[in-house]
C-alpha cells in the first residue's frame, strides 16, 4: 500500500527525513497489558516509561503512520484521581536497572510538575484530529475539562493572586527543583521549602488546551463549554505576557518571593519553552521575531553548534544536588532536538525562513551520518550517554527530538496543517522557495483513518501552479513567494480568485480560501 505521508523533491536531505524520524519512532514503542487492556504507546528516551508529556510530543510524529492513537491516552483518564489529577508515566518494566529487577506495574505523578494535564488535552485531541471518532473523544470529555479545572484551582498548581499556574522551581518544565541546599539530591516533592513562581511555558501550554477543548466543545455542539475554555484561554495569555514577558523573551521564572541563585544571571536565562510559546499561539508577531533573534544572537555568542538550549545560561554546577548536572548536560544547558524542532516551525512562519530551512538542514545531516539521534547533545556536540546523564537510558532513537523536527518540517517548510478534524480544515503553507526547491510533491495524511492531503508544487519563471488534493476540505493558502515577486493573479478551476498578500519581515505570501472537493490546480501568477 502506498504511504500516506511523503515528501518528493529530489533532494535527499528533505526526501529521506520522514522515512528516517519513521524508523526512529517504530523503535521506541512500548506495549503492556494492564488488566487485561492491551495499551500500545511510546516512550521516553532515557526512561523505559510512556511518559505522557513526551508521548504527547511524539504523537505529532507518529500519528502519521499509527493505527493505535487511544489506548495509551484512554489509560491515563482511566486512572485519573478523583481530582482531576493525571499520572506523569506508567510503566511495567525496571526503571533502573540492575538495581531494581521488579517488573511491577508502575504509576508515578512527580509532584514539582504542573505541565501533565495540558499535556494530556493535548494527546486527546490529536487522536481525535487524526482519527475522527467523535463518540471516543466526548467520551473522554469529563476527563478531559477535570484535568484542566484541577490545573486551574489546585493550590499546589494555581497562584491565586496572578492568576496563573505556578510550579516548584525548576529547569523550565523539567521535574526536579532548586531547593537553595535544603534536600541532598535531586528534589522531586512538594515541602516546606518549595520556592513557588511562575514559569511561562506551563501557561502557554494551558492557553493551547484551553484552545483545544474549546474547538472540541464546538464540534460536539456545545458552545456555551466552548465559550468558556476559549474565555479562559485569553485570560491566561494576557496575564502572562503581563508578567512574564520582559521585552525580549519570556522570564524563565517569576518567583513569588525574592531570591537570587550566586554566579548566576538569572534574567538573562532563556529557557526552551519560548520556543514553544511561539507555536502555541500566545506571542505576538513582534514578540515571536523578538525571541527567534534572541535565539540566533546566542548562537553567536555561545558558540554552542547549535541554538536549540535548553536553557542558556545554565545553572551553576551542583545546585540541583546531582554532580552531573554541570552546564551545558541534560536540561541545564543541553542542547535539545527537541527545541530545534520547535525552532524549525517557528522561523519558517515569522520570516526567518532561510534558518529555519539551515535547521532542518543540519538535523538531516546529524541523523543522516550514522543513523542515530539524541535526547541532548553537549554544545560541543557530544553525544548523551547513560554515563554523562541522571537517566538510566540514552536511546541513539531519541522520538521526542525527531518527531519535533519532523512537526517543524512538515508543517514548516512542506506546510501541511491540519487545523480541523481529518484534515477537513487545512492551511497550506508550502516554503519551498526559501530551499531553493521548484519542483515538489508532498502528501501528509493519518493511516488510522485514510485520509490525506496534498499537492504538487512547480515553480516557474511567471508563476506557481499547485495540484492540491484534499477529502473535501477548506483550503487557507498561505504560499510563500519567490525573492523579489509580486503575485499578479491567482486562478482555479473556475477562474480569478480573490487573493491578499501579507509581508512577514522581508518575506512575502499570497493568501486565498479554496474549497477543494478531491483535486483542483491553482496558478500564482507573478507581476
Amino acid at each position: 500500500m502506498a504511504e500516506l505521508t511523503f515528501v518528493s523533491t529530489g533532494r535527499p536531505e528533505f526526501d529521506e527525513l520522514y522515512p528516517r524520524i519513521r524508523s526512529f519512532l517504530e523503535k521506541d514503542t512500548m506495549d503492556l497489558n494492564i488488566d487485561g487492556q492491551a495499551i500500545h504507546g511510546y516512550r521516553s528516551p532515557d526512561c523505559p516509561a510512556i511518559w505522557l508529556r513526551d508521548h504527547s510530543d511524539m504523537m505529532r510524529g507518529f500519528r502519521y503512520f499509527e493505527t493505535d492513537l487511544t489506548s495509551a491516552v484512554s489509560h491515563f483518564a482511566d486512572t485519573q484521581a478523583a481530582n482531576g489529577r493525571i499520572f506523569d508515566f506508567f510503566s511495567n518494566q525496571p526503571l533502573h536497572a540492575p538495581t531494581e529487577r521488579e517488573n511491577w506495574i508502575k504509576y508515578v505523578r512527580v509532584p514539582v510538575e504542573a505541565d501533565v494535564e495540558y499535556r494530556f488535552v493535548k494527546a486527546a485531541y490529536l487522536a481525535w484530529q487524526a482519527g475522527g471518532d467523535d463518540a471516543w473523544i466526548e467520551q473522554h470529555l469529563p476527563a478531559l475539562e477535570r484535568a484542566l479545572q484541577y490545573a486551574l484551582s489546585h493550590p499546589h498548581r494555581w497562584d491565586e493572586q496572578n492568576q496563573l499556574v505556578k510550579r516548584a522551581y525548576t529547569i523550565d518544565s523539567w521535574d526536579f527543583a532548586y531547593t537553595a541546599g535544603s534536600h541532598d539530591w535531586l528534589q522531586f516533592q512538594i515541602d516546606e521549602n518549595t520556592i513557588w513562581g511562575i514559569m511561562h511555558g506551563d501557561n502557554s501550554g494551558y492557553y493551547e488546551a484551553c484552545r483545544l477543548l474549546a474547538r472540541i466543545c464546538t464540534r460536539l455542539g456545545k458552545p456555551d463549554r466552548a465559550i468558556h475554555w476559549a474565555g479562559l484561554s485569553e485570560g491566561l495569555r494576557q496575564r502572562m505576557n503581563q508578567l512574564c514577558w520582559n521585552g525580549r523573551f519570556y522570564t524563565h521564572f517569576v518567583k513569588e518571593k525574592p531570591g537570587r541563585i550566586p554566579g548566576l544571571e538569572e534574567d538573562r536565562q532563556l529557557s526552551f519553552s519560548n520556543a514553544m510559546n511561539i507555536n502555541r499561539g500566545v506571542c505576538s508577531r513582534a514578540q515571536a521575531v523578538s525571541i527567534l533573534e534572541e535565539y540566533r544572537s546566542r548562537k553567536q555568542s555561545t558558540g554552542a553548534f547549535a541554538e536549540w538550549f535548553s536553557i542558556d545560561p545554565p545553572f551553576p554546577a551542583g545546585v540541583f544536588g546531582e554532580e552531573k548536572m554541570v552546564p551545558g548536560a541534560y536540561c541545564n544547558g543541553g542542547i535539545m532536538p527537541l527545541v530545534g524542532g520547535e525552532l524549525a516551525r517557528a522561523y519558517l512562519e515569522n520570516g526567518f525562513e532561510q534558518q529555519g530551512v539551515e535547521t532542518l538542514r543540519q538535523y538531516s545531516a546529524m541523523i543522516s551520518e550514522k543513523g542515530e539521534t539524541y535526547l541532548w547533545y553537549f554544545p560541543d556536540g557530544t553525544a548523551s550517554s547513560v554515563e554523562n546523564s541522571t537517566s538510566p537510558d540514552a536511546m541513539p532513537t531519541d522520538g521526542w527530538g525527531s518527531s519535533a523536527m519532523l512537526y517543524g518540517f512538515l508543517e514548516g517548510l512542506v506546510g501541511i496543517q491540519d487545523k480541523g478534524r481529518q484534515l477537513d480544515s487545512v492551511r497550506l503553507c508550502p516554503r519551498w522557495a526559501a530551499a531553493g526547491v521548484t519542483s515538489a510533491e508532498a502528501r501528509a495524511g493519518y493511516e488510522v483513518s485514510g485520509v490525506s492531503a496534498g499537492y504538487a508544487y512547480e515553480e516557474r519563471a511567471d508563476s506557481i501552479r499547485l495540484q492540491i488534493e484534499a477529502p473535501g476540505s477548506t483550503v487557507a493558502l498561505h504560499l510563500l513567494l519567490p525573492e523579489g515577486a509580486r503575485a499578479r493573479a491567482v486562478t482555479g478551476p473556475g477562474g480569478p480568485i480573490e487573493f491578499s498578500e501579507e509581508s512577514v519581515r522581508a518575506s512575502r505570501y499570497v493568501d486565498a480560501t479554496l474549497q477543494i472537493n478531491k483535486a483542483a490546480e491553482v496558478r500564482i501568477d507573478f507581476a
